[in-house]
This record gives C-alpha cells, structure tokens and sequence, in this order.
C-alpha cells in the first residue's frame, strides 16, 4: 500500500508501524515453514526460542500506546473516508486487533505460549502411547487458560465466543448453532441412508504410486489452477498447509503416500486454494494486516471449494483423468472416469477426521465443536473426554474408537493452541463454499463447461474480483451477502451434496 493514499502524517506514521509489524510476523512464518520443511530435528529448541522472542517484539509492538494514540486521532478522517476505502478499512480492522491485544494481559500471553510448547510434546507422547492420560493435566491447564482468555472480553452470551470470533469475526455459539443444529438434523439420515446403498468401488485408489510422479502431477495440476509458481513453491511435511511471507510468496505443502493415490492429490488442491486466495489479494494491501483472508472459515471456503466441489466434480476429471492416466497406465490404464470419480467420492463412516469424505466430514467437526463448548461450560470434565468422543462417534458415524490414538488424540488443534474457536470454521467454510459456487454457476453458467476443457480462468477471475483482492477490508458475513445476496445458509450446500450423491449411489435423500 502507498502511503500516499492519504496526505495525513498520521496515516504514514501508521502504516509504517504496522509493515513493521507484519514484517515481524512474516520471519515467524518462515520460520515455522522451515520447521515444517527442513530443519533439523535437533534445532528445535533453539527454533522455540526464536519464535517465542519474535511474537514478544511483535505483540508489544502491538500493543505500543504510541498506536493506540495513533487510531483515536485517526477517527476523524476514518468517518469522512468510504467504508470500503484503503484507509477507512485499514484503520477500522488495526483497531479492532488493538483492541483485543490490549485487554489480554502480557503474562497471560507468555504462559498460554509456554504451556502450549509443553502440551504439544505430552500430546506427541500421547499418541505414542496410544494414552490420553498422559496428557490429560495439560489438557485441564489448556481448558483453564482458555477460560481466563475469554474473560478478558466481558460482555459475552457464551464463553465461547470471544474465542470463535478471534477467528471468525461477528460469528458466535449461537449464530454457529444455528446453522449446525439444522444441518446435523439432516446429515445424519443422509448418511444412514447412503451407507445402507451399494458401497462404491474405492480399491483403485489403494495402488503403488510413485511419490515422485504424484508430486510431479499434483504440481501440474494446480499449475492449472492458477496457483503461480513464480510466487510460491510446494514442498513436503507431516501436515499440509499454506503458509505466507507476502502476496509474492505464498508457499503450500502436501504429503504423499505411495499407497493412497488421495491423499497428495486432494491436499495439494486444499492448500492451493488457500495460496490462491493469497495471491490475489489487491497489491495495494501488501505489508498491511489487510494482506490477508477475510476469516478462518472463509479461508477454508476456498480451500474446500477447490477440493471439493471442482477437485472432485466430474467435469473437472473429463479433463484431468486422461492426464493422470498417463501418469500411472499400469494402475489406472483399465478404470474409467466414472469408476475413478465414484471411487474419489466414496462415502464411509470413518474414525479420522482428515480422511473423512465430504459428506461425513461435518459430523466430525460438529462432534468437535459441541465436546469443546461443554468443556468451556463446565459441563464435561476433561478426564471425561475420551468417554463422551466415543459415545458421540457412536450416536453420529455408527463407529467407535479402539484407541485414543483414533479418538480424542487424533487432532492438534487442542493440543497446540486454545480450546473453542477453531473448528467450527471448517464446517462454516463448506457452507459458504457451496453458497458460492451456486452464485457463481446462476452469474455464469458456462464455468462448469469451461471446467470440462480444464479451463478454470473464468471461475478464479469471479472469485478474485468479488472475494480475493479485497483481503480483509471486509468481513466474512458482509462478503457473503455482497457475494450471493444472503446470510449464510444451510440450503447450498444440501442441495449440492444431495444432487451429487443421488447422482452416484443412485437413491433418493
């Protein structure tokens, strides 16, 4: 952003503070990538100290009064600039993250960073183990931590929500429930339904693959995409994910699995559709905290939207498939499209919430979201955890854990951060994913036959006019109705999956 834009010293002033802020943030991130990626396993503690110093400079720097002085005598001009203006948004999204910062005590903060570190080696031997008791004290000290967190925001309905929007800005428990006590209410006979039905064929996926020619694939494909490899780069690690240091670098990772042809190819989708919406954010808003996407949830809307609804639509493999077939002839030489998307699509009550299948994969983020809200209440005691994970999976997917390896330890997301806030995005970002991509098809309904000619240049030039370059001047909730003319629905995204899958299992939900 130029600081032209506006001839107030004080709008200078600002936006060189916050550039210096953003750019101590992007350090951590490489750092983190490199942790990721490449570093040695025996640099870690010294890796946890770099970081630990660099998010301390970065949050008093935050917090600094000089900034706060800075946004109150910026009001003035902040109210005779339009809404949706560089610097009325500017000012208006760094007060709101000053405000927060402010309210959270310095030591608050430095003991939420240094129990994290010691929860995630517990968790690890956790896993080990296959025990949750051996984490079990640090996940008691998470929930407590998490609880003196949210108060530092009176005012609330739930305790939960000053955790949920942290994440998802003007989203709370009740807003969620209302969108996720519904659908619920309808995914759980669709499932019933569709696992009664005739199992689709998936044993083809479950081949030798050369890591190195997936990989090789996977970059073509996003390559395809439009995910620009002059401005990022894939590599591996454990879990995948996007990561940026600018609008001009926006780094993805993936994992392969020789045996499960899936996994690099749906992962390395999900996360380009993450870099893609990074790096077409508006050049104007680089170095701001405006580079960035609107909230978590929708995020994860264009991580989904690109796995999901055009990864694994049938117009996409028209043109893909002969591709991937040249890849692997020996594997794949004798399946068909249609065999080869009914098997990609499959739909079966599973254990892990990362290999779920999308029309599943809600259940386990709602199972998720209502343990973690009975936590924060008082409602359910941690050591009680693991008891009401398994009856949960038993009531929603039919299935039960063995161990607690497959159950409560499966997902970090407790075990590195707080507890309440984060999953509810990934449901709300299939949500407003579905809600979208309807849009989309009703403005232009060529896009899916351009999609068949492995054309994708006109849905990624909508999807960056109308939500990309705008970064964060905008919440998610004014995005989606700017977008689609409506609150977030239920509605798209069950038509969506019920069109589909009558479509493959041939049966009526």
């Amino acid at each position: 952003m130029s600081a032209s834009l506006s001839p107030n010293p004080k709008f200078t002033e600002l936006l060189n503070r916050l550039t210096e802020i953003n750019d101590i943030k992007a350090a951590i991130s490489l750092l983190h990538w490199d942790q990721a990626t490449y570093m040695p396993p025996g640099g870690a503690i010294a890796r946890g100290r770099q970081m630990a110093t660099l998010r301390r400079l970065a949050h008093e720097k935050l917090i600094d009064p000089v900034l706060g002085e800075l946004l109150e005598d910026l009001q003035t001009e902040e109210t005779h600039l339009g809404y949706d203006s560089l610097e009325a948004s500017l000012i208006r999204v760094t007060r709101r993250e000053y405000d927060r910062a402010v309210r959270v005590p310095s030591q608050l903060m430095a003991e939420i960073s240094q129990h994290q570190s010691a929860t995630y080696n517990a968790w690890g031997k956790a896993r080990e183990a296959e025990s949750f008791a051996i984490v079990q004290p640090y996940l008691q000290t998470t929930l407590e931590l998490s609880q003196e967190y949210a108060r530092c925001f009176p005012g609330y309905d739930h305790i939960a929500d000053p955790l949920i929007d942290l994440q998802d800005e003007g989203m709370t428990v009740a807003t969620v429930r209302s969108l996720f006590e519904p659908l619920r209410q309808q995914l759980v006979p669709i499932v019933e339904t569709l696992t009664a039905c005739q199992p689709l064929n998936d044993s083809y996926l479950y081949q030798i693959f050369s890591s190195k020619e997936q990989l090789e694939f996977t970059i073509g494909v996003i390559h395809c995409l439009g995910y620009d490899l002059q401005r990022g780069r894939q590599d591996k690690s454990l879990h995948p994910f996007m990561t940026k240091f600018s609008i001009d670098d926006v780094r993805i990772t993936t994992r392969v699995y020789e045996h499960h042809l899936e996994q690099a190819l749906f992962s390395t989708i999900h996360e380009a559709g993450h870099g893609l919406y990074e790096q077409r954010i508006s050049p104007e808003l680089e170095g701001t905290p405006l580079a960035g996407g609107a909230s978590s949830s929708l995020h994860e809307s264009q991580a989904r939207l690109w796995e999901n609804i055009i990864g694994r639509s049938r117009g996409f493999w028209e043109w893909f498939y002969p591709r991937l077939q040249g890849v692997f002839m020996r594997q794949l030489g004798q399946v068909t499209t249609q065999q080869f998307y009914q098997a990609i699509n499959k739909v079966t009550p599973s254990l892990i919430r990362t290999d779920a299948d999308e029309v599943t994969y809600n259940l386990h983020i709602m199972i998720r979201f209502d343990l973690e809200l009975a936590m924060l209440e008082g409602k359910l005691a941690i050591s009680d955890l693991p008891e009401a994970w398994n009856e949960r999976y038993r009531q929603d997917l039919g299935v039960i854990p063995k161990t607690d390896f497959e159950g409560v330890l499966q997902d970090v997301h407790w075990y590195v951060g707080l507890i309440g806030g984060m999953f509810q995005s990934y449901t709300l970002g299939n949500l407003i994913a579905a809600q979208i991509y309807d849009k989309v098809v009703h403005n232009d309904p060529e896009i899916p036959f351009e999609i068949e000619r492995g054309n994708v240049k006109r849905l990624l030039d909508w999807l960056q006019h109308n939500i990309y370059q705008h970064g964060r001047k905008f919440t998610t909730q004014e995005l989606i109705e700017q977008v689609t003319g409506s609150p977030l629905t239920i509605d798209p995204f069950l038509d969506y999956i019920r069109h589909k899958y009558e479509y493959l299992y041939k049966c009526k939900l």
